[in-house]
């Protein structure tokens, strides 16, 4: 979003929210960036194994999409586009 545009959502807020109201907004955004900023806990072999058995599994159940599949319709799209 263009710092214009975010200018004009502030002046906006600004003129249309309580003191509370605003405290309010300010503190559920600040949780909200501060969970998309976390960082990524990093998986054990033992956690990235068992993430490889599952999908293995799946695959052997015909579960999911072959990658040839996904690939297919891919160029598909990017043909008609």
């Amino acid at each position: 979003m263009s710092t214009a545009a975010l200018q004009g959502l502030l002046d906006y807020l600004y003129g249309t929210l309580t003191p509370g109201n605003m405290r309010w907004v300010g503190e559920h955004l600040i949780e909200q960036a501060n969970k998309k900023e976390a960082p990524l806990k990093p998986y054990t072999m033992d956690e990235v194994n068992a993430m490889l058995d599952r999908a293995e599994q799946e695959i052997q159940e015909g579960k999911g999409v072959p990658s040839e599949e996904v690939f297919r319709a891919l160029e598909l799209e990017f043909e008609t586009e």
